[in-house]
This record gives C-alpha cells, sequence and structure tokens, in this order.
C-alpha cells in the first residue's frame, strides 16, 4: 500500500481526501502547516506528497507552498510532491513546475483525476528509487571487479608450476574459453586474474561467481538476472553477472555444480552470446570471455549424465591443470615467506623468518589442503609465535593419516614396507587381486609370488 502525505490548513480539506484515498487503499499521513510536513517527511517513508500552497488566512498568493516545495526538494531530491490550490492560475502552475512538483491539482478536484494523477507519481517514483537502487548495487559490483583487476602475484619456482605459467602466458591475450582444473585450494582463482590482466579485456571488469555456494533455485537469476516481479522475492530487477561482465570476463568457478538444466542455457551464451533475464522476453546479446574452474571430474560427470559433453567442449578450448603443492616442492619455502611477509605486515609483528626445523617441517607436511592451507598455517603462525621467528612447534602442523604411514615406512626394512603396502592394497579393493596389482604397479603373476612370500595368500 503507497504511503501519502497530504497538506492542507483545512481541516474538512483533510478529512475528504483522507476518506477518498483510503478508499483507495492509500496509507495517509496528513499535516496542517509546513513545518509539519516537514517533520512528516523526515519520520516516514513515503511514496507521494500532496500539499495545498496557502496556508495562512486570507493568503492567495501561494508563496508558502512554493516555499515548503523548495524546501522538499532539498530533502529528498526523489520524492514526487504534487501541488494543490483553489486559487489556480497558469503563472503559478508554471513556477510550482519550476521549482520541482511533479503535477497540479486546482480546487475544487476532481476525484478521477486526482487518483489517476497520485497513482501515475507513485509509480514512476518506485521506478526512479528502483532505478537508483538498480544502479547502486551496480556500481557496487563494478567497483569490486575493478578491484580484482589488479596483477596477481604468483610465487612459483618448481618446474611443474613454470610450464603452467607459461601456458597461462600464450594463451592469456587470446579470447579462448579456459577450463582451470585442480584440488581445493591450489590457487585457481589467482590463475584466472593473471588470464584477465594479460588479455585485451584488462580494463574491463572481472566478475565471479561461486557456483558451488548457491542454491539451485537461485542459478539462473544470478547468471542472467530477473526482471521484478519474475518471482515472488524478486521486488526489483535485477543485473546478473552475464550482463555484469559484458564486454570483460566471467570466472565462474565450481562449474561442475551448474544444474543440468541450466546447462543448455549456459551453452547458447557461449555459442550466441544472447540470453533472457528471468521472466523476460526480451533478448539480450553480450560479449564475454569465460573462465571456468573445478576440482571435479568432468568427464565423468558426462560418463555420468551429470554434464553436457558438448558445454565440456565449449569451456576447455583450453584446459589448465594445476599440481598439488605436494607436487610443487621447490614452491614450499618461497610460498611461505610469501605468506609471511603479507601476515607480518598485516597484524604488525616482528616476525623475520623461519627455523630450519620449521622449513624441514613444511617441506615434509602433505598439504591436503594445498597452497590455501599453507596460507592459514603461516598465519596461524605469525600470530601465535612468541619470538620473532617461527618454530616447528609454532606451525602447529598435525601429522596426516598418510603422514604417519610414510614415517612408519622410514623405519621398516624393504621387506616390511612391501608387505604392508600389499596388504593395504587389498585391503582397499577388497580383496581383488587384479585390482591391487594394477595399482601397486605389478602383474598379476608378481603380485601372486608376493603374497606366497609373505604369507598373504588365502
Amino acid at each position: 500500500m503507497p504511503r501519502i502525505l497530504i497538506a492542507d490548513d483545512q481541516a474538512d480539506v483533510l478529512a475528504a481526501l483522507s476518506l477518498l484515498l483510503k478508499g483507495e487503499r492509500f496509507q495517509i499521513e496528513s499535516a496542517s502547516s509546513p513545518e509539519g510536513v516537514l517533520r512528516a517527511i523526515d519520520t516516514h517513508e513515503l511514496d507521494v506528497v500532496l500539499i495545498d500552497l496557502n496556508y495562512a488566512r486570507d493568503t492567495t498568493s501561494g508563496s508558502e507552498g512554493l516555499d515548503l516545495l523548495s524546501r522538499i526538494r532539498a530533502a529528498d531530491p526523489t520524492l514526487p510532491v504534487v501541488v494543490m490550490t483553489a486559487w489556480g492560475s497558469v503563472d503559478l502552475a508554471v513556477e510550482a513546475m519550476r521549482r520541482g512538483a511533479r503535477d497540479f491539482i486546482q480546487k475544487p478536484w476532481d476525484n478521477a483525476r486526482l487518483l489517476a494523477v497520485l497513482r501515475t507519481q507513485v509509480e514512476l517514483g518506485e521506478a526512479l528509487r528502483r532505478g537508483r537502487r538498480l544502479e547502486a548495487e551496480n556500481m557496487a559490483l563494478r567497483d569490486s571487479a575493478a578491484e580484482s583487476n589488479d596483477l596477481p602475484q604468483v610465487v612459483a619456482d618448481s618446474p611443474a608450476m613454470k610450464s603452467v605459467l607459461n601456458l597461462v602466458e600464450r594463451i592469456g591475450p587470446a579470447d579462448a574459453n579456459v577450463l582451470i582444473t585442480g584440488e581445493n585450494g591450489t590457487g585457481k582463482e589467482v590463475i584466472t586474474r593473471l588470464l584477465h590482466s594479460m588479455s585485451s579485456r584488462r580494463s574491463k571488469p572481472l566478475v565471479s561467481l561461486n557456483a558451488g555456494a548457491l542454491a539451485e533455485g537461485v542459478f539462473e537469476s544470478e547468471l542472467f538476472g530477473h526482471v521484478r516481479g519474475a518471482f515472488t522475492d524478486a521486488k526489483s530487477d535485477r543485473v546478473g553477472r552475464f550482463e555484469l561482465a559484458d564486454g570483460g570476463t566471467l570466472f565462474l568457478d565450481e562449474i561442475g555444480n551448474v544444474p543440468l538444466n541450466l546447462q543448455a542455457k549456459l551453452l547458447r551464451v557461449l555459442e550466441t552470446g544472447e540470453f533472457e533475464r528471468v521472466g523476460s522476453s526480451k533478448t539480450q546479446k553480450v560479449n564475454v570471455r569465460l573462465l571456468s574452474a573445478t576440482n571435479a571430474d568432468l568427464h565423468a560427470e558426462v560418463a555420468q549424465g551429470r554434464f553436457r559433453q558438448d558445454l565440456l567442449f565449449r569451456l576447455n578450448t583450453v584446459e589448465i591443470r594445476l599440481p598439488p603443492l605436494r607436487d610443487r616442492l621447490e614452491d614450499i619455502p618461497i610460498l611461505a615467506e610469501h605468506f609471511l611477509k603479507l601476515h607480518r605486515e598485516r597484524y604488525r609483528r616482528p616476525i623475520m623468518g623461519f627455523t630450519p626445523e620449521a622449513l624441514d617441517a613444511l617441506r615434509h607436511h602433505l598439504w591436503p589442503g594445498n597452497v590455501r592451507e599453507l596460507d592459514h598455517v603461516v598465519e596461524r603462525a605469525v600470530l601465535m609465535s612468541p619470538g620473532n621467528i617461527v618454530t616447528a612447534f609454532d606451525l602447529a602442523l598435525e601429522a596426516t593419516p598418510d603422514a604417519r604411514l610414510s614415517a612408519r615406512l622410514e623405519e621398516m626394512s624393504l621387506e616390511d614396507a612391501e608387505r604392508l603396502l600389499i596388504k593395504k592394497a587389498l585391503a582397499r579393493f577388497e580383496g581383488n587381486a587384479n585390482r591391487a596389482a594394477e595399482a601397486l604397479g605389478l602383474s598379476r603373476s608378481a603380485l601372486y609370488r608376493r603374497l606366497q612370500k609373505y604369507g598373504l595368500g588365502s
């Protein structure tokens, strides 16, 4: 229900207007003086204001109302104001419009025209506020996207990462879609920012969307936007990520989580650049480079019928596989020093480096969380270290089951280690000797000889 403020110095006029407007489902606020009008504007959310131009007895000039109109416009430039007077003239109407009135009603008023004017101004005011909210929302998203356009720093010296960076350097300037794969925490978002910063689109937005963090019901709205009234909570228009990234780059993280029923629409945008907002029949066209990332095996998802093969072909014009941290051991010390510097400055701690034992502990940890885990471990150590150098104790690294097994193997003889590994392989594959042999890199006959040797046969 729209809320209207009516202002007049005559009680019978206020009563008549209130009766009329309540019957038309308006919420009514009233005032009998200019000061009362300004107080009401300060204390209520209003959709439209209807004010008389004369408030003092025997006054017909309209000067009080014109002054009030100017003060209302100064207080809230977007609030629609309709003026009304029994002493109407063309000059007074022109002056009221010049000062910002949206329309002019002459007393005695015609009910139908008065209601039509007020309804029109309510709708126009709502549209203006909706547009301003949308503009502010888009500006905030674009500012956020612009912040992500700074050239990211990639810390790497290992052969595994150097080959990745060489590939990034070759395809960054191209406009091809890229699929970035790898375990969680390997730095897929950093590579995305690097690709964007090397492209001809670097002055345009880099817009991100984590598909793994969205409920299925909001996917389409987030990707393509919606119009007001498209669904229950769609109280205003919303720009989707494709439209927001027009001319720039869109990064879809966890691409494997996009629902199957939306994959066809995503494929259409990649093929034609065309889409419709939810609830709209108007086709829009965008020019977007798509970078996507996943830690899932999309080829296996295709085989299981959970991911479209034609969409996968569109996504992975080029595929970049990021190695896990355990396969880039040369990078662990320099990454640790990099994170140490960042967190030392952030928390203003006088931490100068790592002890040799701490660096050794970092090298021997298996890092199931990869670079992200290393960052968190160093951050925690910077906060918890009582001295000016990080020790192995400060790192507080917990031994994983694999790490404990590795330490146990180091203490075993070759035969004991081989016996243990064969037993674990058989247990993992529930006694299937063929699969155990394949996992151990042995022929079936070689495995059977070892089973007999170690007394592990059934």
